[in-house]
């Protein structure tokens, strides 16, 4: 069953009197569950494309469904609510909340979301504090740990609303080698748990070799589909 679903996508921005072409008749499907990578060079359309499929940003032209919703027409307050009910955020910087702690700053999108008891609250963030490997942490603050775990801390973060969908931009451009790979290799482990779908870009070719699908895009424009999944 596809998640995402786009046909026809553009979207152009105005520079003074210069229009930048950003994406360019974009078309492509995402099943759920499934483990994607979106990669190119600079300025070919990448972060534009997660940030229209997490809806962040409105289309141009064309069309773009998550999870069975047209989220190219709706307004600012929609958007708000959509992305709080379905989708989770990785940011290359871990945009962590430096005055609170590693479970406040868990916490946090669950408050502003979600209506559940505190004693469930508490057990559904310790638990993805625990499977991430932070839960000792807790009660420290971002500046206290490491680039790696800030980084688990964000994964937790984007996963605790039960999130459909987690789009990840550059999600270990800051980390070393093998703390990337650890994360990535997390986040493959929470898609196989709940089924989670997640979209992340990334130059590190090693990395994208932990992708099932690949999108590649060039000018603005898809240029392949590579499926490694077993058929």
């Amino acid at each position: 069953m596809s998640l995402v679903e786009i046909n026809n996508l553009s979207k152009t921005y105005q520079m003074g009197e210069v229009t930048i072409s950003a994406l360019k008749d974009v078309s492509l499907e995402i099943e759920e569950g499934t483990f994607v990578s979106v990669v190119g060079p600079s300025g070919s359309g990448k972060s534009t494309l997660l940030n229209l499929i997490g809806v962040l940003d409105q289309p141009s032209s064309g069309s773009i469904k998550v999870a069975n919703q047209e989220v190219g027409r709706l307004n600012n307050k929609e958007r708000a609510n959509f992305r709080g009910d379905n989708l989770g955020f990785v940011f290359q910087n871990f945009n962590l909340i430096p005055v609170l702690t590693v479970y406040e700053n868990v916490e946090y999108p669950l408050l502003m979301v979600k209506n559940e008891d505190s004693g469930s609250q508490r057990e559904h963030i310790n638990g993805l504090l625990d499977a991430v490997g932070v839960l000792e942490q807790q009660s420290k603050r971002p500046s206290q740990i490491s680039g790696g775990q800030m980084q688990r801390v964000a994964v937790a973060r984007a996963l605790v609303t039960r999130p459909k969908l987690v789009i990840a931009d550059e999600p270990t451009a800051n980390l070393d080698h093998d703390t990337a790979y650890k994360i990535i290799n997390l986040m493959k482990e929470m898609k196989e748990k709940w089924n989670t779908t997640f979209i992340f870009s990334t130059h590190d070719p090693k990395i994208i070799g932990e992708a099932e699908i690949i999108f590649t895009l060039e000018d603005g424009m898809i240029k392949n589909r590579e499926d490694r999944r077993i058929q």
